[in-house]
């Protein structure tokens, strides 16, 4: 494992594989480590990681406030998490990547490519989020910690914090800082001085930048309608991964692939095969060593 630091906030990463270059979004929610890749559900299952690192240079990292990532308390938004991948692929000194998301990480993944459309190489999103209960479900966590914060005070948030290990999907209370409270002791003194009634609109703002519409969040449709970048969607279905937040990122995508395969029968046999072929379809077979940086 690396770190880096990008915008003043330590970032963990790991660079697997060679061949052309795909910055990976984590999936995993408000626990977007790079870990999730290999351990969590469908992206265990058919072994996507293992698979495409094979052919390609996958960077695969904490989002910020998870893991052994660091974070900073301010209003976040989707740009803030765009900042991360792109201060990493400036670190790395790579110029052009393809981009990934799975779960939660495509709302970042695709306001990467509108952010940085020339960096893009193509995009690949793997069960988005979005859906009115996904929007629904998450505003009541993010108050669910404002009410925890209001009854109990920051210095309860930090004692809970550091009383277990769940994170702010497994037990809201802990709010959306609750990684870098347990691991960093500084972070949280900082935290406990913070004015409460600042505290609290921040919060709210977060969570209405982050979960705005009933459908996949994290880009404005009238800046992925002017998108050229190919892209590959794979769909969900469930209460978080609405199938219709994945048709409406086909709708808005002008070059998009919509890889119409039921969950179910989503496998380690046929999707891996269908990513590497989206991928060496955009111009992207894999190279011989490893990828050219500027």
């Amino acid at each position: 494992m690396a770190t880096a630091v990008i915008d003043g906030i330590t970032t963990r990463y790991e660079v697997i594989g060679s061949g052309d270059p795909l910055l990976m979004f984590s999936p995993g929610g408000f626990d977007a480590t790079l870990d999730k890749w290999t351990t969590l559900g469908v992206y265990a299952r058919i072994k996507v990681l293992d698979h495409l690192s094979r052919r390609y240079t996958c960077i695969v990292f904490d989002r910020r406030e998870t893991g052994q990532s660091g974070g900073r308390v301010e209003r976040i938004t989707w740009a803030h998490y765009v900042e991360q991948g792109h201060g990493l692929l400036r670190h790395l000194r790579i110029d052009r990547a393809h981009v990934m998301g799975g779960c939660m990480g495509c709302s970042p993944a695709a306001a990467f490519a509108v952010a940085h459309a020339d960096m893009t190489l193509s995009l690949l999103l793997w069960w988005p989020v979005g859906g009115a209960k996904y929007r629904i479900n998450g505003h009541l966590r993010f108050a669910e910690h404002l009410a925890y914060v209001r009854q109990h005070g920051l210095e309860q948030v930090v004692s809970l914090a550091k009383s277990g290990d769940k994170s702010f999907g497994q037990d809201p209370r802990g709010g959306p800082w609750v990684s870098v409270l347990r691991r960093d002791g500084q972070f949280a003194a900082s935290y406990v001085r913070q004015d409460v009634d600042r505290y609290m609109p921040l919060v709210a703002g977060m969570a209405r930048a982050l979960l705005d519409r009933d459908t996949a969040p994290g880009a404005e449709p009238e800046d992925l309608l002017q998108l050229t970048v190919p892209a590959l969607i794979v769909p969900g279905r469930d209460a978080t991964h609405a199938t219709s937040a994945a048709r409406y990122l086909e709708e808005c995508l002008p070059n998009a692939q919509y890889w119409d395969v039921p969950v179910d029968e989503q496998t380690e046999r046929n999707a891996p095969a269908r990513l590497i072929e989206f991928l060496e379809s955009t111009g992207g077979a894999p190279l011989s060593g490893p990828q050219t940086r500027a």
